[in-house]
C-alpha cells in the first residue's frame, strides 16, 4: 500500500463512508449469525438465543477503534469507496473468513472491521513502517516480508519462469521453493498453513526500479489459490492495474478470463482450485 497522502476534498465524504460500511459489516454479520442461531436451537432455547444475540450486536473492539480513527483523522485510504466496496461486497457473502493483504497502512484497521470474527493478515516488507502502523493499532496482525526480486527484473523474469519446473502450474509450491524467484519463500507459517479466501494485493511498493514490485505476489497468490482444497474459489483483488507491471502479471498468472470486475485500478479475479481448473497446457491462462 503507498503511503496515504491528505487530500482534503475527498476526506469527509470518505470518513462518513467508511464508518458507514464498518457498521453495516458489523450488523450484517451479528444478523446472519443471530439467525442461524435462533433456528438451530428452536423455540425452547429462545430466550437465551435471544440474549447470546444481544450480546453478539456489541461492536468489537477493532471496529470501535476503527470508527474512531477514520472520524477523526485527515488521512484517508488510497483506494477509492468505488474500488472498496468490490472486497465489500464479497466480505458481505463471505464474513467471518480468512482474508490475507500485501500491505499494511492507515486503511488496515478498516480491512479488519469488515471481516468481524475473521482472519485479516498483512504482510508488509517495510518493518519500520509495520511499527509506525501496529503502534496505533496493537490489535493488528501483521508481519514482515523479504521479497527477492526487483520492478527492473519483471521482463526477465516474465520471459523466464517457464524454464524452471517449479514455476510451472503443475509443480508450483511456495514455502521453500528457492528455486522458482516469483514463489514467496519465507513467509509465516500461518501464510502456508490456511486457506485464504480472499487476498488483496496492494504492496510490496512498485513506482521505482529496485522497489520489490508486486510480480511474486501475485505469482504466490495464484500458487495459493490454485491449492485450495475447500469449496469454492479464491477471491483476488488487485490494486494499480494502470500500471504495466501489474497488468502483464495480472493477465500471465491471474487469468482475463476469471476477471469478474473491473472498479477504478481494481481488478477483482474469481480463481478455482487447480483441480477445477479448464488450462491444461503448462500455461497458468
Amino acid at each position: 500500500m503507498k503511503r496515504p497522502q491528505f487530500t482534503p476534498g475527498r476526506s469527509c465524504l470518505l470518513v462518513v463512508a467508511l464508518s458507514g460500511l464498518i457498521i453495516g459489516a458489523l450488523l450484517f454479520s451479528n444478523l446472519t449469525r443471530s439467525v442461524g442461531n435462533i433456528s438451530s436451537f428452536g423455540l425452547c432455547s429462545l430466550a437465551s438465543v435471544k440474549a447470546r444475540a444481544a450480546a453478539e450486536y456489541a461492536a468489537t473492539p477493532t471496529q470501535l477503534q476503527s470508527i474512531l480513527h477514520y472520524a477523526t483523522s485527515k488521512i484517508v485510504p488510497q483506494q477509492s469507496l468505488a474500488e472498496i466496496s468490490v472486497t465489500f461486497d464479497v466480505l458481505k457473502t463471505r464474513s467471518p473468513c480468512n482474508l490475507l493483504v500485501f500491505g499494511l497502512g492507515f486503511d488496515s484497521l478498516m480491512w479488519t472491521s469488515l471481516n468481524p470474527h475473521g482472519t485479516t493478515l498483512f504482510l508488509e516488507e517495510d518493518p519500520k513502517w509495520v511499527q509506525t502502523i501496529v503502534k496505533n493499532a496493537p490489535s493488528l496482525n501483521a508481519h514482515t516480508v523479504q521479497y527477492r526480486t526487483q520492478l527492473k527484473e519483471a521482463n526477465i523474469l516474465l520471459k523466464t519462469y517457464r524454464s524452471e519446473p517449479l514455476c510451472s502450474p503443475s509443480k508450483a509450491y511456495l514455502r521453500g521453493n528457492y528455486k522458482c524467484k516469483l514463489a514467496l519463500t519465507g513467509l509465516p507459517d500461518e501464510v502456508y498453513e490456511k486457506e485464504w479466501d480472499l487476498i488483496m494485493i496492494d504492496a510490496p511498493r512498485g513506482y521505482f526500479p529496485e522497489a520489490p514490485g508486486r510480480m511474486a505476489a501475485i505469482f504466490s497468490a495464484v500458487v495459493m489459490a490454485r491449492g485450495r482444497k475447500g469449496s469454492g474459489v479464491t477471491h483476488v483483488f488487485l490494486h494499480d492495474v494502470n500500471r504495466r507491471v501489474e497488468k502483464m502479471f495480472a493477465e500471465e498468472f491471474l487469468c482475463r478470463k476469471y476477471l469478474v470486475k473491473a472498479v477504478g485500478r481494481l481488478w477483482h479475479f474469481e480463481i478455482p482450485p487447480a483441480s477445477n481448473a479448464s488450462q491444461s497446457d503448462g500455461r497458468f491462462c
